[in-house]
């Protein structure tokens, strides 16, 4: 089957619930900053109410049943997958199978999926509840003579529970005759290696010698379904990364920073503090670091109060909606009387962007990772830049499910986990660095550390998911 994936046909539904007010957002000063208002704090609720929030997440899990799912089981000859879970040990898979009020599997819930052809793939929950009619749920025969009280439903059957759901996915099977059934088992991706063993057991032994001889690994199906994102999404996914420039702008500036007072970790925390007063949250904790003419990482220590002159660096997430960002960026904190960054570190910024553009023309679908590492260092090598490439998958996850591109530490490819093809319709950060001499501070060696995110469309069209940074963030 071709790779590429359904192109777009439905537009996002609007939310029925009004949006809230707009007030501006008061924060706490911390040691050394300044407070006042941002564009990114102009609204209490960038993206609305929870309840908003989880309609246009609960649309994205139907387009993602309908278009993305049916699409990749084919391209992988997948008649049946069987994706097993228990509460608190849910499968890697369940973030993007399952519907945003859905916080965890129920006692045991097992999703399975059958292709009918023409009819469409089947999909069917025994245990647990439909997600937003995204499931045919099986209950229990078993009668219940009345809901217990302060249950969600008002049910008059049990739940599957235990063994007997082994021996109801056995009916499903023996009724549906597939020529194989995929399960998450892989050495390679964890995302693809989500049957635990004890689940694996039960199930390979309720099913009995000649159906688990048909057992298989879902490997590429269940990385490709995490890593792929409907074109509905992207709109938010560039609302997300807008919101991180802005905080990272207003932590770059003289709004926080104070020179000779404002410490790294001072920044740190307040942008950790900015994503909660704002109601959004991230998937590691923010990092901001300093470079200083004749000042080595061990001279500069842990936690330094930044000082004029210095150049700064951060690494820093939003998490939203589902979704994920990554961003880092270059600051630098004038010197008294300079008005404009010195002409050896604007350079040395414009090598790591030249190394951006190098990694976004190789970043093709049907590439692996490891091809496209191998054509963007070629190019830096050609072009004399000094610098290093590991860029990511990005989206349900920080570090997204696909093809690496790059390790920090391993630059002539990834074995396995970069020997993945890149698909149309997901998303990567474009994470590197280019170090470069800088005649102002005695031909130091500056690293300009980069990493922006990029969307692939469903054509295999790649752009910026919001921009990248060109010029440095002043810190006056």
């Amino acid at each position: 089957m071709p790779r590429t994936l359904p192109a777009a046909a439905l537009l996002l539904l609007a939310a029925a619930a009004p949006r809230a007010v707009a007030q501006p957002v008061v924060f706490p000063a911390t040691p050394g900053a300044r407070t006042s208002g941002s564009p990114a704090a102009d609204t209490l609720r960038p993206f609305g109410t929870q309840r908003e929030q989880a309609a246009r997440m609960q649309r994205w899990l139907e387009l993602r049943m309908e278009r993305t799912l049916p699409a990749l089981m084919r391209r992988d000859k997948v008649d049946m997958w069987v994706v097993p879970m228990r509460e608190y040990n849910e499968d890697p898979v369940f973030r993007v199978i399952t519907a945003p009020t859905t916080f965890a599997a129920r006692r045991r819930t097992i999703y399975v999926f059958f292709d009918r052809g023409a009819e469409g793939i089947e999909r069917i929950a025994l245990g647990g509840t439909s997600q937003g009619n995204v499931f045919k749920a099986v209950r229990s025969t078993k009668a219940v003579a009345a809901p217990a009280a302060g249950s969600r439903g008002a049910e008059r059957t049990a739940e599957l529970w235990g063994d007997d759901q082994w021996a109801v996915l056995k009916q499903v099977i023996e009724e549906r005759q597939p020529r194989t059934i995929a399960v998450n088992t892989s050495r390679t991706f964890a995302f693809a290696d989500g049957l635990s063993s004890g689940e694996r057991d039960g199930m390979l032994q309720a099913l009995g010698p000649a159906w688990a001889a048909k057992v298989v690994p879902a490997e590429a199906l269940a990385v490709d379904l995490v890593a792929a994102r409907q074109p509905e999404e992207e709109e938010a996914f560039r609302d997300l990364n807008r919101v991180a420039w802005e905080i990272i702008a207003e932590a770059f500036s003289n709004r926080v920073i104070t020179p000779g007072v404002t410490r790294t970790e001072d920044v740190v925390w307040w942008m950790r503090q900015r994503l909660s007063d704002l109601g959004l949250a991230t998937w590691f904790q923010p990092s901001v670091e300093v470079q200083r003419q004749f000042g080595s990482p061990e001279l500069v220590g842990l936690n330094p109060v930044i000082q004029r002159g210095d150049v700064l660096h951060c690494d820093f997430g939003v998490t939203a909606l589902g979704l994920n960002t990554d961003t880092q960026h270059m600051g630098y904190v004038l010197r008294e009387g300079e008005t404009a960054v010195p002409a050896g570190l604007q350079k040395a910024l414009a090598a790591s962007n030249r190394l951006q553009d190098l990694t976004v023309a190789a970043l093709r679908p049907g590439r692996t990772g490891n091809e496209v590492l191998a054509e963007a260092l070629k190019q830096m090598r050609a072009e004399g830049i000094d610098g290093t490439v590991y860029s990511h998958p990005i989206g349900a996850h920080g570090h997204g499910a696909g093809a690496l591109v790059g390790l920090w530490d391993y630059q002539d490819g990834v074995p396995g986990r970069g020997d993945h093809r890149i698909i149309p319709g997901m998303w990567y950060s474009i994470e590197l660095q280019a170090t470069t001499p800088v005649p102002e501070w005695g031909n130091q060696r500056v690293r300009s550390a980069q990493e922006e995110d990029v969307i692939i469309d469903a054509a295999g069209r790649v752009r910026w998911a919001f921009g990248r940074q060109a010029t440095f963030h002043l810190v006056r």
